[in-house]
């Protein structure tokens, strides 16, 4: 993909490498029963999760490990992010993303045009989902595709029950919802603070409020969690990943020189990365 083939037999071989990509692409079950809509909820209860504070300055509890599933309103392209949702009453959470995140492009795209965005938060399943939403991808990669590429095997899909999004089958418990961006309700609320990886308290600010108005889950679900605070913790072990994982991706496509990528607990995994290139 980064080398255009040259000649017949090179771009025969593409295309079979296409092809093997192709079967590794998010597919939707149809009308199969998902593991992840085994029981729904009849009454919205977030109290029923066991969800955790984990320092006391918190503003109080926090999913910590979310996929948050949103889509582009004019394209249609899906977003997976990992966003941290505080627990705010037993039907609403907070959504912190920040400005330059695509989960906030999107609802910066549904209010401009008036419309409620509609948003289903995956849980548990393969950890690799969970990573792969975390992960720094390129703008427009899916994140369920890049699961289905580290993996060798695609991300089984089906509709949510109340919103039209798809969410991953094998997802433990699924919280299905909306953003109310037309004015109709307070669509903001105050969020934080929040002991974060950086080792400091994140300071209390405005987000979007997230209505949750629907919850399934598999019979026997796992609720999961990552305690974020002061390093080291598994942040470091997810920056270990992307440091395997990424590295030569970057050498391929950025770097050609690059022999070595690190991403030091010191730096909590973005702020500083050390680089050895071969000169």
């Amino acid at each position: 993909l980064t080398t255009p083939p040259k000649g017949a037999r090179g771009k025969w071989q593409i295309l079979k490498q296409l092809a093997k990509l192709g079967r590794l692409f998010p597919r939707a079950m149809g009308e199969r029963r998902a593991a992840c809509q085994e029981v729904i909820e009849p009454e919205v209860n977030l109290g029923t999760l066991p969800v955790l504070k984990c320092w006391p300055k918190d503003g109080g509890r926090f999913v910590t490990l979310p996929m948050v599933i949103t889509q582009d309103p004019e394209t249609g392209v899906r977003n997976v992010g990992m966003y941290r949702m505080q627990i705010l009453d037993a039907t609403t959470t907070g959504m912190h993303w920040h400005l330059h995140k695509t989960g906030a492009a999107h609802y910066r795209k549904y209010r401009l045009r008036g419309e409620r965005m509609p948003v289903a938060v995956a849980l548990g399943g393969d950890p690799l989902l969970a990573y792969c939403a975390s992960a720094p991808l390129p703008e427009g990669v899916d994140e369920f595709f890049f699961a289905g590429l580290l993996r060798g095997r695609r991300v089984e899909m089906v509709r949510g029950r109340s919103v039209p999004l798809e969410v991953p089958a094998e997802a433990d418990i699924i919280l299905e919802g909306y953003i109310d961006t037309t004015g109709a309700e307070e669509d903001l609320c105050t969020e934080g603070p929040f002991g974060d990886h950086t080792g400091f308290y994140s300071e209390v600010d405005q987000y979007p409020r997230f209505h949750v108005t629907c919850i399934t889950h598999r019979r026997d679900a796992v609720y999961p969690a990552t305690l974020v605070g002061v390093p080291p913790m598994e942040d470091s072990v997810l920056a270990e990943a992307t440091e395997r994982i990424f590295a030569p991706l970057i050498r391929r496509t950025l770097i050609p020189s690059l022999t070595a990528l690190h991403l030091p607990t010191a730096g909590v995994a973005h702020n500083l990365a050390l680089v050895k290139g071969d000169t």
